[in-house]
């Protein structure tokens, strides 16, 4: 904890404390692609007391801003809230996997402790925007969005054995292969609330932040990212952030805030796209046209690019795989290839 407040962080989350005794799987973790994970690691392995007594002060000491996750159900709540609250944390994070606990769990806490109250919602969620709003109706200061997601299966093909060993070998992805799930909950809640949301779920570089925020999280929480990259990396990825919000004209992280939400209000676009081309960017490396499974696009060795209309069905993603932007879509067509 202490590592990642020196490398930048604004707050760090503890691992959920339960009064429950954690006996985790072994192994309990799976490097599902170089950006994700899967795990079915539970909750944290010490002991309630040990976080009370030790971890916590011990923390705050050190100049550390401590939100400690406490779940996952209202007996343990009840019994959490007030102990943790003294030992210094400065907020209470709540987590339950049954939605129907977090709104008494909300309210009973409420009555406890003076500090802001975060919910952290599953993705999974059946009623997760309802949830939502009855938490904070209930009196959340804020909401994390989201956790991993799942339940996922990896197998080890050399033995044909689950790469995890919790119970039926599932476990729960993380990382950036569930950006565009977490995003799409962040656009969600912020249409319909006010109060701060943490995105957490899939930022592992600069443009995963600004998206996240672009999507209307207030604040950007990382997980695997810090895993597989060590905590230092998050001072790489502040800095990094902040250049990338310079190159792009913000002025800072809350003014990228939500600046996406008016175009996911539009109408379905289905007009034919414009594309410009700028053969001087261009580095011939011919994914635009392996991309194109309707074999509309051509670009010949000098670098000039042409496009069959008739064949091209505008799905897009031959600029999505153009690495250096030389092909780009465009409002007017001074170059339309």
């Amino acid at each position: 904890m202490e590592r990642l407040h020196l490398a930048g962080a604004g707050a760090v989350t503890t691992k959920t404390i339960r009064l429950i005794d954690c006996i985790n799987p072994k192994p309990h973790m799976f490097l599902n692609s170089r950006d994700s994970l899967v795990n079915c690691e539970k909750w944290t392995d010490l002991s309630a007391d040990q976080w009370i007594k030790t971890e916590i002060p011990r923390a705050v000491r050190g100049g550390v801003v401590v939100i400690a996750s406490i779940g996952h159900t209202l007996p343990e709540s009840s019994r959490l809230a007030e102990p943790v609250a003294a030992s210094g944390a400065a907020m209470i994070e709540l987590v339950s996997y049954d939605e129907a606990d977090l709104i008494p769990m909300v309210t009973d806490i409420r009555r406890r402790v003076k500090c802001p109250v975060l919910v952290k919602l599953s993705p999974n969620g059946k009623r997760f925007l309802e949830t939502a709003q009855r938490c904070v109706a209930a009196g959340a200061d804020a909401i994390t969005a989201c956790d991993s997601l799942g339940p996922v299966l990896r197998i080890d093909i050399r033995t044909g054995r689950p790469a995890l060993a919790g119970a039926n070998g599932t476990g729960w992805l993380s990382g950036r292969a569930i950006k565009p799930v977490i995003l799409q909950r962040v656009a969600e809640l912020r249409n319909s609330l006010t109060c701060p949301i943490i995105g957490l779920g899939g930022v592992m570089e600069a443009a995963d932040a600004i998206e996240m925020a672009m999507a209307g999280a207030t604040f950007v929480g990382l997980c695997t990212a810090l895993i597989l990259r060590g905590p230092e990396y998050l001072s790489k990825l502040r800095s990094d952030t902040e250049k990338m919000l310079d190159e792009l004209g913000y002025a800072n992280f809350a003014s990228v805030s939500g600046v996406a939400l008016q175009y996911l209000r539009q109408p379905e676009q289905t007009s034919p796209l414009k594309f410009a081309y700028v053969a001087s960017k261009c580095i011939h490396c011919g994914q635009c046209v392996k991309t194109c499974c309707y074999q509309a696009r051509s670009l010949s060795t000098d670098g000039t690019m042409d496009v069959d209309i008739e064949k091209c069905h505008y799905c897009g993603l031959c600029v999505d795989v153009c690495p250096t932007r030389a092909l780009t879509f465009c409002k007017e067509d001074p170059e339309h290839v």
